[in-house]
């Protein structure tokens, strides 16, 4: 009788500790904190910034709930995504030979002036210059076909820390902007890695017109989202942001930028994104709409800046950018705290 009287105890103490835990995540779920998102724009080798940026970030103890990339960034972004911290980042950009993995040369045929493999590819000096047309995207316009690229981004993913499952490790919802040419317009896309493979979104953002084959997915022909939404602050706000981190490659394209090619005439298509810039008026709204701006002096820096030099004073000037706002962000993470204190105690 006694057992009894034990158990039925212990099972009404189980059931109370449950329905308190239920009230108290229901209080802290109803007094959500404001989320926070990081937006990392495009740059080509410029992207190292947001490495240094990104130290800054960690230091600060911001939490970032949702992250958005273009070309760039959204490699960067992707990543970071992942699981990968600033300093992996950072050691990626300082441990690839960039000419040979951005063009697909083959190094074994760096040597000869001409040479062709089995598959009807032809190299000078190692660069592909020309392929037998096997599929459909090989059709597309763009000198090279990104395959060093993309292996590297799938072995990055494969290897990440979300993918091994590491302790303590979660994948932060991702998002990124390609443009879409398939049907002789521009339309920006906003790719999420739930529906497509993260290094194809990955792989699309970054295609720049005329260097890269664009990427095809389904039946969009995607280039790089750079030309249209460079610093995609928009895209972070549907996501559910409150707060925008917002990281920014460009220097010269602010309000007083013209397009050199307004005189061309025509009304669609590449002709009327060369005369009218659609990207530039959206760019400039995107910055100005951000919590936190951050710019980096970069003015000295091109989108092919990929010397080891280079890159480091890159990364540094990233740094010395985000610590201008150091403060600021030290002021969000504790407000944000105090926020989520707030909700559980009530």
């Amino acid at each position: 009788m006694n057992k009894d009287k034990i158990m039925n105890s212990s099972k009404l103490k189980s059931l109370l500790v449950v329905f308190l835990l239920g009230v108290f995540s229901l209080s802290a779920f109803a007094h959500e904190r404001p989320k926070v998102a990081l937006v990392l724009g495009g740059g080509g080798a410029k992207g190292a910034a947001e490495c240094g940026a990104l130290k800054v970030i960690e230091k600060s103890g911001v939490p970032i709930d949702y992250i958005v990339g273009t070309s760039i960034g959204s490699i960067v972004g992707g990543l970071y995504s992942m699981g990968y911290r600033s300093d992996d980042i950072e050691q990626m950009f300082n441990s690839q030979e960039w000419v040979s993995l951005l063009t697909d040369r083959d190094e074994a045929r760096s040597r000869k002036f001409f040479s062709r493999d089995s598959l009807g590819v032809s190299y000078i000096l190692g660069f592909p210059v020309h392929r037998r047309h096997t599929v459909v995207a090989d059709t597309l316009p763009g000198i090279f076909k990104g395959a060093k690229v993309m292996a590297l981004l799938d072995s990055m993913v494969r290897m990440s820390p979300v993918a091994r499952r590491e302790a303590g490790v979660r994948r932060i919802p991702f998002r990124c902007v390609a443009v879409d040419v398939a049907h002789g317009d521009f339309r920006e896309v906003v790719l999420n890695p739930d529906s497509v493979r993260l290094d194809s979104c990955m792989r699309a953002s970054m295609a720049i017109p005329g260097v890269f084959k664009p990427m095809r997915i389904g039946e969009n022909v995607l280039i790089d989202g750079g030309a249209m939404n460079n610093l995609p602050v928009d895209v972070a706000r549907k996501m559910g942001a409150d707060i925008v981190i917002a990281i920014d490659l460009q220097q010269n394209k602010h309000d007083d930028y013209k397009s050199p090619l307004s005189f061309i005439k025509g009304s669609s298509g590449v002709a009327s994104w060369l005369k009218n810039r659609p990207d530039i008026a959206k760019y400039n709204e995107m910055r100005r709409s951000a919590d936190v701006y951050v710019n980096p002096d970069l003015g000295k820096y091109d989108v092919m800046s990929f010397s080891n030099k280079a890159i480091q004073t890159m990364i540094d000037l990233g740094d010395k950018a985000m610590e201008k706002h150091y403060h600021e962000l030290v002021k969000i993470a504790k407000k944000l705290k105090t926020k989520i204190g707030k909700g559980l105690m009530k």
